[in-house]
C-alpha cells in the first residue's frame, strides 16, 4: 500500500525516509522537493507523477509525505499522516524539525511500529508507548509525581490495553472540551436555508491509578433513530471562569438528538445503551471521547440583514446588519465577515459602527473585522461601491452580478449551537480514594456558515 514515508523540512532536505517496499527508490523524494515544497504555486495535498502519488501534510516547518505506487485509499492515507504528527507530538512534546532530528531513533523505532511492509498497524499511543524503548528527549507539558513503568504484556492483553500501569501525578485533573462547528445557509431574510452541527468532545486526563469516569450529557439525550424530532432546547447560561466552569456546576438543558455518534474504544457502550451514561477508563492525556452530529433545533450565533441597493447605473449601496443572537456575558472573538463585491468596483466607501473594514479588489470583496462581539450587540456597515460599468440582468451580451453570499468566520467559548451539555462528570477511583480537580469548557466555530444578499 505505502512505498516509503519521507520527512522534508521547508528547504527540501530530507529529514527522515523510511522504505517499506522495492518498487520505488529513494530519489523519487527529489520529485516531491521539486514539484511541491520549491514550488509556491503548489496547493493540492495529492500529486501524481506518472505511476507514483506522493500524499503529503503540512505540519508546523515540516511536510509529511506517504509515497505510493497503487491506487490506495487516500482518506486512510492522510489519517495515517495525521496520527503520526499527533504520536510524534506525543512522544516528543512538540513535532518540528528540531524536535525530530534530536530524535531520529526513536523517529524510526515509532515508523517501524506504525507500518508494516507499507500497511497502517496500531496508532494506540500507550500500546506503542509499551513496545518503543528509545528514550526521546521530550520537552515536558506536565510533570509527573515519578515515571510509570508499563509492563508490555499487561499493557497488550489487560482490559485496558490504552492505558498504562500505576500512574501516579500531583494534582489529579480532567479537562473536557466540547468542540462544535457549525455549517449553515442563511436566507437574506434570516430564516435557515440549512443547519448542521458536527461536534467532538474532546479530553485530557491526567489522574492516577485506573479511575472510572462517568459522563453525563443532557438529561433525556436520545438516538434520532428511536424518537422524532424534538423541541428546541432551553439553555441557561454557563459561568464564565477563566474560560472554563467546574463540571458539576453546568446548567441543566433539554432534550437534544444525536446522530452518527462515534465513540472511543474506551467507552462502554453497554452502559450507554442503558442509561445514556457515558462509562470510560480514560486513557491518560488527551483522547477524543466521542464525535456526533446534530442537525435539529440549531440556534445559530448570529443573525444578519443584508441589503443591496443600486443608486444608479454606476453607483451600488451595500448595508450589512449583524446582531449576536447570545447571552449578554458571552463574546465572540475574531469574527471576519467577508462580503462580495461586484467585480467591475472600482472603488468602495466604507463606514463601520465597530471594527475595522478594507475593501480587497484582488479577492472582490470587504473584510469586515471585529476583534470581540458581546452578546445581544448590533453593529452596522454601510458601504458605497463606484463601478466602470454597471451590470444588471437585462444587459445585452453581460452577465448580471450573481450576489454571492456573505462568508463569516467567528469562534465563541462557553456557547453551543446544538444544545448538548455536560450535566456532570464524576471519577471514581477506589484504591486511591483522591478527589479530582473537573473542568469543561464549550466551544463553537464556524465550517460553512454563509448568509445569502
Amino acid at each position: 500500500m505505502i512505498s516509503a514515508i519521507f520527512v522534508h523540512n521547508l528547504k527540501g532536505d530530507v529529514v527522515i525516509a523510511r522504505m517499506y517496499r522495492h518498487d520505488l527508490k529513494r530519489s523519487v523524494a527529489d520529485a516531491f522537493r521539486i514539484q511541491v515544497v520549491t514550488n509556491p504555486d503548489a496547493s493540492l495535498p495529492v500529486l501524481t507523477i506518472g505511476s507514483t502519488t506522493f500524499l503529503h501534510i503540512r505540519h508546523d516547518n515540516l511536510f509529511f509525505v506517504a509515497v505510493t505506487r497503487i491506487n490506495a485509499d487516500v482518506a486512510l492515507v492522510f489519517e495515517m499522516l495525521n496520527r503520526l504528527v499527533a504520536l510524534t507530538t506525543g512522544f516528543l512534546g512538540k513535532c518540528d524539525e528540531e524536535a525530530v532530528k534530536n530524535n531520529l531513533v526513536l523517529i524510526y523505532e515509532l515508523l517501524d511500529e506504525l507500518v508494516d511492509f507499507g500497511y497502517p498497524q496500531t496508532c494506540d499511543m500507550d500500546h506503542l508507548r509499551a513496545r518503543i524503548t528509545s528514550q526521546g528527549v521530550k520537552i515536558e507539558k506536565r510533570t509527573k509525581a515519578k515515571e510509570r513503568p508499563v509492563s508490555t504484556d499487561a499493557s497488550a492483553r489487560g482490559d485496558t490495553p490504552w492505558r498504562g500501569k500505576n500512574i501516579k501525578y500531583r494534582k489529579n485533573e480532567t479537562f473536557v472540551d466540547v468542540v462544535e462547528e457549525i455549517d449553515a445557509l442563511v436566507g437574506a431574510d434570516g430564516t435557515p436555508l440549512r443547519a448542521s452541527v458536527a461536534g467532538a468532545v474532546q479530553v485530557r486526563a491526567y489522574l492516577s491509578g485506573s479511575p472510572e469516569c462517568r459522563l453525563g450529557l443532557n438529561d433525556r439525550l436520545v438516538w434520532s433513530e428511536q424518537l422524532g424530532i424534538k423541541r428546541r432546547p432551553d439553555r441557561s447560561a454557563s459561568p464564565d471562569i477563566d474560560d472554563r466552569v467546574e463540571a458539576d456546576d453546568a446548567s441543566p438543558t433539554g432534550v437534544i438528538t444525536l446522530e452518527d455518534c462515534q465513540f472511543h474504544q474506551c467507552v462502554s457502550l453497554e452502559r450507554f445503551g442503558t442509561d445514556r451514561t457515558i462509562s470510560f477508563v480514560p486513557p491518560d492525556g488527551e483522547f477524543e471521547l466521542m464525535r456526533y452530529r446534530v442537525q435539529d433545533s440549531i440556534t445559530l450565533p448570529f443573525r444578519l440583514h443584508p441589503i443591496v441597493n443600486e443608486l444608479s447605473s454606476t453607483k451600488i449601496e451595500i448595508r450589512i446588519a449583524v446582531k449576536a443572537n447570545f447571552e449578554a456575558n458571552l463574546s465572540a472573538t475574531d469574527v471576519v465577515l467577508s462580503i462580495p463585491t461586484p467585480g467591475n468596483a472600482a472603488n468602495v466607501n466604507l463606514v463601520s459602527s465597530q471594527g475595522k473594514a478594507k475593501w480587497q479588489p484582488a479577492c472582490n470583496a470587504i473584510e469586515w473585522s471585529i476583534n470581540k462581539f458581546p452578546g445581544g450587540a448590533e453593529y452596522v456597515l454601510s458601504a458605497e461601491a463606484d463601478l466602470a460599468v454597471m451590470v444588471t440582468a437585462g444587459s445585452k451580451g453581460s452577465k448580471a452580478w450573481a450576489k454571492p453570499p456573505i462568508a463569516m468566520r467567528f469562534k465563541l467559548i462557553m456557547f453551543t449551537a446544538s444544545g448538548l451539555v455536560v450535566r456532570y462528570l464524576r471519577i471514581s477511583e477506589p484504591h486511591l480514594g483522591y478527589a479530582a480537580v473537573k473542568w469543561v469548557r464549550y466551544l463553537t466555530r464556524n465550517g460553512s456558515y454563509e448568509v445569502r444578499t
